[in-house]
């Protein structure tokens, strides 16, 4: 008997026995949309939707006068949020 992670292997008779995990239904839809590749029907909608979120962000920057105390501590956050995203992209 081999045993590894998820199951076990019987070298005499060849037999494996394994398990294997999947998401419900619903969230395994999502993670699909959320993972489409360029080949998929969908990667169009995929990159408006992500140039959308970016107009977005950028156009907030306006919403306060930048001598508020609101605009400076959303640049903190900014700044920080930056910074978290690069080493998370680094690791």
């Amino acid at each position: 008997m081999l045993i590894f992670k998820q199951g076990a292997y019987n070298q005499a008779t060849g037999e494996a026995k394994y398990s294997k995990m999947e998401l419900p239904s619903v969230i395994d839809k999502m993670t699909k949309l959320h993972k489409a590749q360029s080949k998929d029907r969908l990667s169009p909608l995929n990159a408006f939707f992500g140039i959308s979120l970016l107009f977005f962000v950028i156009s907030s920057f306006w919403m306060f006068n930048p001598k508020s105390k609101a605009f400076k501590r959303g640049m903190i956050f900014t700044v920080a949020g930056l910074v978290v995203s690069i080493i998370l992209l680094l690791i």
